[in-house]
């Protein structure tokens, strides 16, 4: 990935960290969410873009790729600015860009999903794509049901709910990566544990985001539960079979981020359904959850992805490593409740994303 293409992705990565925290600014009279932007820069227009990039496998960001990336900058800001035709006319331009990618590179019908040929990787890759797919329709079917015409009437089914779909497919291409990287060793075999992991994610996240809009307490309790035991699985997998490379150190602190946004998740549904909720205290805990997701464990693989051929990268990888916990685990969940301590968050995010996205392969003196 050329420096120009990964100096962007930093760019509208802090940008929306940024936008997480423009609650704390006064802005009462404004009346547009800034969640959503905080929500579409990362996990579409970065997210999805880069998906699309490792799909193709060019050397550069191909012009269907770049389409994509300017639609899905249009969709953010029309979406945030509640211009919703507009948004919808997007999303499905951007549908039909995903869709195109899909069937050049895998099929129309997702026959890898039910064959024993095809590797877990591969399997993991064809899901993600479809998944974006999907929540791009979806995010067009909450518009309309939402702003023109109510179809379903649920407290759950609103727009930022589907909108967070977009984390999905991030998870999955990670997955992916993970896998690869135990083909590497011969281990990424279609043997039952696999197959299972592959399965339970995928089938245990449809599941999971059914009861979530029915609103049910103990399903998701029970389902998020599997969620978290599967996601142990593939981490015992990966630490055992991966080979030692830089990148497992990555990926498995994106692990260790990922079972503690699930462990957080099991907490928030146990909290809001059996004890007595305080709002205050739910949204603390919310909070930690989504940074603990985005930027803990999504960002640990995209980062491998965008750096999928400059590895090994001579930086201080567990220096790295200690400033991304630091940021994401304490100070992101402060500074959303205090100014200066957002503003230390953005500092440290910013020096994390150089030194994983733009470092040259000189030996880091910053973080020394």
């Amino acid at each position: 990935m050329s420096f120009q293409l990964r100096l962007t992705f930093m760019l509208v990565m802090t940008a929306a960290l940024l936008f997480g925290f423009m609650h704390l600014i006064n802005l009462d009279s404004f009346v547009y969410d800034f969640e959503r932007l905080h929500i579409f820069l990362f996990n579409l227009c970065c997210g999805a873009t880069i998906l699309i990039y490792h799909t193709e496998q060019q050397k550069k960001l191909s012009t269907i790729g770049l389409c994509f990336f300017i639609l899905s900058m249009a969709f953010g800001i029309m979406a945030f600015l509640k211009l919703y035709i507009a948004a919808i006319v997007i999303a499905f331009l951007l549908f039909m860009i995903v869709e195109s990618v899909r069937w050049k590179h895998f099929s129309i019908f997702p026959k890898q999903f039910f064959s024993t040929q095809n590797s877990i990787s591969e399997k993991f890759h064809h899901a993600a794509l479809l998944c974006l797919s999907i929540a791009l329709l979806f995010s067009i079917a909450a518009i309309i049901n939402e702003e023109f015409y109510t179809f379903l009437d649920l407290k759950m089914v609103i727009l930022n709910t589907f909108f967070l779909g977009f984390s999905f497919p991030i998870s999955l291409i990670t997955m992916s990566v993970m896998f690869s990287f135990m083909q590497q060793r011969k281990t990424d075999k279609p043997d039952l544990s696999g197959q299972y992991s592959f399965w339970a994610i995928n089938l245990g996240v449809i599941i999971f985001f059914i009861f979530i809009l029915f609103d049910l307490a103990w399903p998701q309790v029970f389902i998020s539960s599997t969620l978290f035991f599967s996601v142990i699985l593939i981490f015992v997998l990966f630490y055992k079979q991966a080979l030692k490379k830089q990148q497992k150190a990555f990926l498995s602190s994106g692990m260790l981020f990922l079972m503690i946004t699930a462990i957080s998740g099991i907490l928030y549904i146990y909290y809001k359904y059996y004890m007595e909720y305080d709002y205050e205290i739910g949204r603390i805990i919310i909070r930690a959850h989504a940074f603990t997701a985005l930027y803990g464990w999504n960002l640990s693989g995209l980062a491998i992805i965008c750096r999928y051929n400059d590895f090994p990268i001579r930086l201080h990888s567990r220096r790295v490593l200690f400033l991304h916990w630091l940021t994401v685990l304490i100070l992101a969940p402060i500074g959303y409740h205090y100014f200066p301590i957002a503003v230390l968050t953005i500092v440290f995010y910013c020096i994390i994303l150089y030194y994983v996205l733009l470092s040259d392969g000189e030996a880091s003196k910053a973080l020394a």
